[in-house]
């Protein structure tokens, strides 16, 4: 031993490790000038665009004024909500999607704003024939194992329906198509209901045209609460944005 200390060689440098510690920063900050993209359906009366191409409607009016008020510069795409989806769960780029429910599902992949609307009440469109049997709550339709019932693929109903519809497991088709396209299913005997917000039943009986006449408005005792609708956002979407956005939403 001549008392001279031993040094412990240099750790070597985990490649992979630091391309991942190195990603996270550079990709923000190449994203940082970039208009945030916000994605929407045409959903009328929840989202509609103006004659001057304007985002309006029960959720989109807000949601534009938040990112206005907010400051935040955002490139507006009319998307397909499955391609919504799919868009949220990717990190790249980042982006919102406007009008969208919390489900735990959702909370594993995406962030959420503060509410933006929420909806005065759930009511079902049934054709005439299934109204017939005078149900008053949304279990007594559901018990009925005839029942034919119409969902939009990957949507959530809120809690309380999305239990029950778990519960009951009716005869269930799924549809991609807009709203007004799926009341034609229900009046045409297609199926027998289709449960939508009265914000939007009132806007389908009222653009039906010819298939109103066979479609009726039912209010279940059971499903009277409301949801609330926020903006959806990827992980990828910084939490700064979030709480600008949060501080510019003037619903309450």
């Amino acid at each position: 031993m001549n008392g001279a200390t031993t040094l412990p060689a240099p750790r070597r440098a985990i490649p992979g490790l630091l391309c991942v510690l190195c990603l996270v920063p550079a990709f923000a900050l190449a994203q940082a000038d970039a208009p945030l993209v916000v994605t929407y359906s045409i959903r009328p009366p929840y989202t509609v665009t103006g004659p001057d191409g304007a985002l309006g409607g029960l959720t989109g009016a807000p949601a534009s004024e938040a990112f206005r008020v907010a400051g935040i510069a955002a490139d507006w795409r009319v998307m397909p909500p499955n391609r919504q989806l799919a868009m949220v769960k990717q990190v790249a780029p980042p982006s919102c999607a406007v009008g969208w429910f919390i489900t735990p599902e959702r909370e594993r992949y995406a962030k959420f704003t503060r509410p933006i609307y929420r909806d005065s009440a759930w009511v079902a469109l049934a054709n005439a024939d299934f109204a017939a049997h005078g149900d008053t709550t949304l279990q007594a339709a559901l018990r009925r194992k005839q029942t034919r019932i119409l969902v939009k693929d990957n949507f959530s109903y809120g809690q309380t329906i999305d239990q029950m519809l778990a519960d009951y497991h009716p005869t269930t088709a799924v549809s991609t198509a807009p709203m007004i396209k799926m009341s034609h299913s229900v009046s045409s005997g297609m199926v027998d209901l289709m449960l939508v917000p009265e914000e939007e039943a009132r806007y389908i009986m009222e653009h039906a045209g010819g298939q109103r006449d066979n479609l009726r408005l039912l209010r279940f005792s059971d499903i009277r609460g409301g949801n609330e609708r926020r903006i959806m956002c990827s992980r990828s979407v910084p939490d700064e944005v979030i709480e600008r956005l949060n501080q510019a939403i003037s619903f309450r």
